[in-house]
């Protein structure tokens, strides 16, 4: 909450860890000696802010999904029941609010032009403001092609008000436009006052360009109504970073072990929220957010996995085989199926309608049923309780072990010769590990904010909005050939350009918190037929009031007298 933000600065004092006070006269006075340790301070909310900002950003999106229903306030994300009384959106507000309050009051004291050192530290701070400001907006604000002068963003404030102890007020929410332009004001002023790349784990000038290419894509308006003005911004941002220098695209195996590289040995990495392996201890790596995702040597609750949808995309170019081994496309290589220890049987697995008694489809589900197989004939066994039923199987192409069947409901699916994957209640295990292993210690993550991959999506998305076929299916490419090696597109045009671009994304940014924006950003509609405990059979539209989160209530009720703070709509 804003207020409540703010008011852990108390008086002359500014907080540089959460129980360590400085006088603000230690600051103007010795600014060089001090600043290192107030920005230590303000990198450190970063790290309780980066859990609820993964997940509000990934749970709602088509890349996982959940083995049932949950009491976590996490869970609101997935199911779209929005509440205003959520804790983990009340911990991304806090956080949010501490950064910017903390970094503009570093600005304030300190002020501009004393020397570069310094300067190259304010920019840090001018940073970090800007991005939060741009995080709360596209998680609280509705997506920028929506009349972004009149729909509402987040309160813009800078600095802790002057007089705490009596009689204050506080601005409400500033529109979308007017929170984005404050974000790119800020990381402007970052770009141009940063001289020193400390590495991934600290703003730079790079990482200022990086984000700055995001928000302008963001503004470049639908696939429908594009805003060429703004993509070509977010062209020349992207191009910026990818011609500094400081960045590398890895190789096809190194990039299938990203999560396991530290960031500071990570060339790709542009800028990440680092955590070390001292924050947690014992069993805290059960609440990571890889623990959700997976369990690794004990560790995490492994109750989340990779979508039937994302594995479909992951197939479309070749079935990726993990049971022998063989890859096809490299992001397979995040996704690791538990088979179960020692059931060496083959199994046919397909995804089924799940109907009502009234014969309305009301969701999904996943069978395996134990399968025989000779040449290019094969069945398969569906058991029931008690009842078994013998199924005939179609080849569909037997080298990969696709087959289909015409199922009992009068359907025929498609699915894979395979091995029983271990099901948790009625949903097979597909491990995610993009989130782990960072340092070979099991669910040990530093939320990835940048990396160039994306500099390479944003300008191939970009161009095409701006009618750059060619120099957008040149970056696109650079993207799908790491993974797909000469699977590259031989042509992109305005036939096909957004539904490719947005497979390359929807494959490449997978668990970094970003899918759900990137669907309502463009105009479209998230559909999430699959299965797992969500609405399946839900469409939720770009203009549902549910695209954004409510402002947290306690927010609006810590308000001062005489100041409000406006909550987002609650119907459609």
């Amino acid at each position: 909450m804003v207020a409540a933000a703010m008011l852990t600065f108390t008086g002359c004092d500014i907080e540089r860890l959460p129980s360590n006070y400085m006088e603000s006269g230690q600051i103007t006075d010795n600014p060089i000696e001090y600043i290192n340790e107030l920005l230590n301070g303000t990198y450190s909310y970063a790290k309780n802010w980066s859990d609820p900002m993964h997940r509000c950003g990934e749970y709602a999106g088509d890349n996982m999904m959940i083995r049932g229903s949950s009491t976590d306030a996490f869970y609101e994300f997935i199911s779209y029941s929005r509440t205003p009384n959520n804790g983990r959106l009340q911990t991304f507000w806090d956080n949010s609010y501490k950064i910017i309050a903390q970094s503009s009051n570093i600005i304030n004291m300190v002020g501009l032009g004393k020397s570069a050192e310094l300067d190259s530290k304010l920019g840090e701070c001018f940073f970090l403001r800007g991005m939060m400001y741009f995080y709360l907006c596209r998680a609280y604000g509705r997506p920028y092609y929506q009349s972004p002068e009149t729909n509402l963003g987040v309160p813009i404030v800078n600095g802790t008000p002057d007089n705490l102890a009596g009689a204050y007020e506080l601005p409400d929410r500033a529109t979308v436009k007017d929170t984005y332009e404050q974000a790119i004001a800020d990381l402007k002023q970052a770009a141009d006052l940063i001289s020193t790349n400390r590495g991934p784990d600290y703003a730079s000038k790079e990482a200022a360009w990086a984000l700055l290419s995001r928000i302008y894509l963001y503004m470049s308006g639908s696939w429908e109504n594009p805003n060429a003005e703004y993509a070509k911004l977010a062209i020349e941002y992207a191009d910026k970073v990818i011609s500094s220098g400081q960045y590398e695209m890895l190789g096809r195996e190194d990039f299938m072990k990203y999560n396991t590289f530290k960031p500071e040995n990570n060339k790709e990495s542009i800028f990440v929220i680092k955590r070390m392996p001292s924050e947690f201890s014992g069993y805290d790596h059960y609440y990571g957010i890889g623990g959700m995702y997976s369990n690794i040597g004990g560790m995490g609750w492994g109750e989340m996995y990779a979508s039937a949808k994302y594995i479909a995309l992951l197939d479309e170019t070749g079935r990726n085989d993990w049971y022998n081994n063989k890859i096809v496309d490299a992001r397979a290589a995040f996704i690791e199926p538990q088979y179960t220890a020692g059931n060496d049987k083959t199994y046919f697995r397909f995804i089924k309608n799940v109907y009502n008694a009234d014969g309305a489809q009301t969701n999904y589900n996943y069978v395996q049923a134990e399968a025989t197989i000779s040449g290019n004939t094969a069945s398969c066994k569906e058991t029931i309780g008690d009842k078994v039923t013998e199924f005939n199987l179609t080849p569909v192409d037997v080298a990969q072990g696709i087959w289909s069947i015409k199922y009992s409901d009068g359907n025929t699916y498609t699915g894979y010769m395979d091995h029983f994957i271990t099901l948790n209640r009625v949903y097979p295990e597909f491990y995610i590990v993009k989130c782990s292993r960072e340092g070979e210690d099991s669910q040990l993550h530093s939320p990835v904010i940048t990396r160039l991959a994306e500099m390479y999506l944003n300008k191939a998305e970009a161009a095409a909005k701006s009618g750059d076929y060619s120099t957008a299916q040149t970056a696109l490419n650079v993207v799908r050939e790491r993974s797909l090696p000469g699977k590259g597109y031989s042509d992109l045009n305005a036939a096909n350009a957004a539904e490719r671009i947005d497979k390359e994304r929807t494959l490449e940014l997978a668990y970094q918190a970003e899918r759900s924006y990137d669907v309502y950003r463009n105009g479209d509609k998230l559909t999430r037929h699959f299965p797992g405990p969500h609405n399946a059979m839900e469409e939720v539209n770009p203009t549902d009031y549910r695209v954004v989160y409510y402002i947290p209530q306690n927010a609006i009720n810590s308000y001062p007298g005489g100041s409000q703070l406006t909550q987002n709509p609650t119907s459609n």
